[in-house]
Formats: structure tokens, C-alpha cells, sequence
């Protein structure tokens, strides 16, 4: 199974030769796809304008990642570019940083407003041009002749490496309460430059109508997601034959990162969870610095970074390489709770009605448990009336953009499916994760290439791992 991940072409096709290297480009999308995105912005904003920054370029040795929006609309990977969106002309004009030679020879080739003719071909915009002429091109186009159209912007963070909209407003709110900190967010400064050198415009926001775009996934989407999932499901699977007591949850971690890495992704979506015993607890750990203790199940929640997509997959098991009586009650309630939400998942239905009808199968698998603790009872019961177990979108990112939860559900819909209970008790936390897309008919689980059945998670424990072979 691990062989077949590893043939995977690189995100980054060659298109045009130079005597420092290559341009590339994504093959994934084409130019209509941009288009077709491009176009239910025009059709949002009416007779309006939109501006959509770029990541902003990179310090030091890091590697650019273009941030998601700008990627999804049109699948150019140059820091510090911007994109205007003409509601009126329902013409997009991207603006582009000069080449810089020197800098090309050392790092690579990168797409310029040189490139004005290449970059139009690919992206399907109308107008490629240098990023000095974009404040001018404003004054003529939008401010000469009155009334001045509306201009959107996204005024939500916009998510790039290891980042998801959530987790960027926590942080934004944490550097908000230091009081030497600068609290101000790109969007956020990007608005007040705008304001200042553009009063004549009602600046709105642009997030809403970009969460709802991306919130229905297309094919080709899906397929990435699906890839990326079934990458995710093999870097587990791994970590899992590698699981011995007293290895290190980082180790684990660099089972599945060797995997991830092999199969062509970029690395990690987010940062890797790995926590055995009481670290579970915490749901979001990831020092991943304990070693694993012989009885005692461990949590690792990880998924790829692959071409601008991600999954979302978690599993338990126990260290010692068997289950006992308790772990096989507690992850067998999770178990067939992930059966239930998957039989109950379709189309035209709301998710708490999905949740309704899979609490009522269980309350019938919840009678056929002997649970050896009261509180392990109480913790199971409990689960009934908890609304997490569908959880949140998935995508381009980890949490991703958009809300399905007070929708009717919809072909396209992609999101983690994560029944889950807790016994504060024991500080144990018991859940396992999938991510499924919504189909005509029904759903399909992108993840299931990972077992979810007790004995076949034994047997992959018995089987020997990269990092036993790395200690022989």
C-alpha cells in the first residue's frame, strides 16, 4: 500500500525554459476553472470591484506558500501579488513584482509582470501588469468618473502554511492582549491603507462570499482531497506498526511525516497531534515529546499539506499492541458511532438530524455494552446529546472555511466526521476522525483506506515498522 503513494507527480509542472532554471505551474486546475470561481465573484459583488491580496514574500530560509484565496482564484504562486476583480467589465487584472534576476539565480525562477502573457494563458485573467501601476490604474478606472463603485475585500485573515481561519483570529486576539505587541492584522492594515489613500470608497467585506464558494468542493477538488486523505490514512497506518513502548510521540510523528513527504506533499497541514495516555486529554497537544507507556492508548490526529488541500484523520490505539477490555469498549462505542453517522449521512438532510437518528441507533449499542466503570457508562451516554461528532468543513484547509451546520446538506459538501467522548474523571479522551464528502446519493468516506476495526488496527501494530527497521 505504501509503494503505490510514493508515484506521484510534483504539484509543479515545468512551461518555459531560462538559463537560471524553470517557470512552474500547478497542473491541477485550468485557466476555466479560475474563470468559473472568478465569475460567481462578479456575480456577488454586482457592479463593484474587488482586491485580493497575495501572501506576503518570505524571510530567511523559509518556503513561500501562496495563501489559499489567491491560489484558488487563480493558482499563481508569487509573493506580493494582487488581484482586482472589475465587476462592471468582468475583467481581472492581476499585478506582479518586476523579475529579479539576481535573486532568480540563487532561488529559482518565479512568474513576473514580465510574464504578462504567460500568466493570462494560465490564469484565464484578462490583464497582467507591474505592481507600481496599480494605484494609478485605480484613480483612472474607478474615481474619475463618478459614482464610485463599492470595493471588497476579504477582511477575515486569509490562511497559509499550517494556518486555519480559527486558529489565526485566536493568535490575533492573543497578540491584541499584549500590550507591546501589534495587535493589527495584514487585512486589517491593508483597509486602513486603503481608507486613507482611497476615501471615495465604501470598503465591504469579501470573506462571506469566499467562505460560500469554497464551501461546495468541486471534482477536481475532491480528488485532491481524497489523495490527500488516502496519504494521511498511509502516514497513520505507519506511525501505527511503529508503535513500541517507550518510542517517542515525535517519532511517530516522523513515521508519518516520512510517508507524507514520499507520496510528494509539502509536509504537514497542521501541526502533527501525538499524545499518548493523559496528552490526549488536551485535543490539541502537539509537543509530541513523551515517550509511550505499555498500556495506555495513543491519539495521533495528522494530515498532509498536498497541493493546497488537506484531510483530516485520526486514530487510537493501544502501546502495547492490544486493546483491553476497557479500550475495546470506549473505541468500540466511537467505532460503531462512526458506522452510524456514515449510514445516516446524505443529501437534503440537516446535520442535526444526522445526529438524531445516529444517537438513537446507538442508544441500541450503548444497551449491549457492560461497561466495567459507572463513569465509563456516563461518558458513553453522554454522547448522545453532543453536536460535535460532525464536525467542521474541510479543504484547502485543515478547518476550513464556510458553515454547513445550519444547511441542508448538499453533493460537494466536505467535511470530518468525529464522534468522540470524555472521562474527566480519568482525563481520557476516546474519538477517532474521517473526512467524507457528500455525494448525489449518499457519502463517501475519503480516509477509509485506514482501518478502523480494532483487530485490524492489532494486526498493523504487529507489523514491523520504518523506525524498528531504522534501529536494526
Amino acid at each position: 500500500m505504501i509503494r503505490k503513494i510514493f508515484t506521484v507527480a510534483c504539484t509543479l509542472v515545468p512551461l518555459m525554459s531560462f538559463a537560471g532554471g524553470e517557470l512552474r505551474f500547478q497542473d491541477d486546475f485550468v485557466a476555466v476553472d479560475f474563470q468559473e470561481r472568478r465569475s460567481a465573484i462578479y456575480a456577488a459583488i454586482g457592479e463593484n470591484i474587488a482586491i485580493i491580496q497575495g501572501a506576503e514574500d518570505v524571510e530567511g530560509f523559509l518556503v513561500f506558500r501562496q495563501s489559499n484565496t489567491f491560489y484558488y482564484l487563480s493558482g499563481l504562486e508569487t509573493p506580493s501579488a494582487y488581484m482586482v476583480l472589475d465587476g462592471v467589465k468582468k475583467e481581472t487584472t492581476i499585478y506582479l513584482p518586476h523579475r529579479d534576476e539576481e535573486r532568480e539565480r540563487v532561488e529559482g525562477k518565479r512568474f513576473s509582470a514580465e510574464d504578462g502573457a504567460l500568466v493570462m494563458k494560465l490564469t484565464g485573467v484578462e490583464r497582467v501588469r507591474p505592481i507600481e501601476k496599480m494605484g494609478t490604474d485605480f484613480t483612472h478606472a474607478y474615481l474619475w468618473r463618478p459614482p464610485t463603485p463599492a470595493l471588497f475585500t476579504p477582511f477575515s485573515p486569509d490562511e497559509k502554511d499550517r494556518q486555519s481561519r480559527d486558529e489565526l483570529l485566536s493568535g490575533q486576539g492573543r497578540h491584541i492582549a499584549d500590550p507591546w505587541g501589534d495587535g493589527t492584522s495584514r487585512p486589517g492594515k491593508f483597509i486602513q491603507l486603503m481608507r486613507l489613500r482611497y476615501p471615495q470608497f465604501e470598503i465591504r467585506d469579501l470573506s462571506l462570499i469566499l467562505d460560500n464558494l469554497r464551501l461546495i468542493k468541486s471534482e477536481k477538488e475532491i480528488n485532491l482531497i481524497r489523495k490527500a486523505s488516502e496519504i494521511a490514512g498511509e502516514g497513520i497506518a505507519e506511525a501505527i506498526r511503529s508503535t513500541r513502548p517507550g518510542v517517542m510521540e515525535f517519532q511517530l510523528e516522523a513515521a508519518a511525516q516520512f510517508i507524507f513527504k514520499m507520496a510528494g506533499s509539502r509536509g504537514l497541514s497542521y501541526s502533527a497531534i501525538v499524545g499518548g495516555g493523559t496528552n490526549a486529554w488536551m485535543g490539541h497537544y502537539s509537543a509530541n515529546s513523551d515517550p509511550l507507556v505499555a498500556g495506555d492508548l495513543v491519539l495521533m490526529d495528522v494530515a498532509p499539506d498536498y497541493r493546497y488541500y488537506t484531510s483530516d484523520v485520526t486514530r487510537m490505539w493501544p502501546v502495547n499492541g492490544t486493546y483491553n477490555r476497557d479500550q475495546r469498549d470506549l473505541y468500540g462505542f466511537i467505532v460503531e458511532y462512526q458506522k452510524s453517522l456514515l449510514r445516516h449521512i446524505r443529501p437534503g438532510v440537516t446535520p442535526d438530524q444526522i445526529l438524531d437518528e445516529s444517537a438513537n441507533d446507538m442508544r441500541k449499542v450503548f444497551e449491549t455494552i457492560e461497561f466495567s466503570k459507572d463513569i465509563y457508562r456516563n461518558a458513553a451516554a453522554a454522547a448522545f446529546d453532543f453536536k460535535g461528532h460532525l464536525s467542521h468543513p474541510v479543504g484547502m484547509t485543515v478547518h476550513d472555511v464556510g458553515n454547513y451546520r445550519n444547511l441542508k446538506l448538499q453533493p460537494g459538501m466536505v467535511f470530518s466526521i468525529d464522534p468522540m467522548i470524555w472521562v474527566p474523571e480519568e482525563k481520557l479522551y476516546i474519538r477517532m476522525e474521517d473526512v467524507v464528502v457528500v455525494t448525489e446519493d449518499g457519502v463517501e468516506n475519503l480516509s477509509d483506506n485506514l482501518p478502523v476495526e480494532m483487530d485490524e488496527i492489532e494486526r498493523l501494530i504487529s507489523e514491523v515498522g520504518v523506525i524498528e527497521k531504522m534501529d536494526r
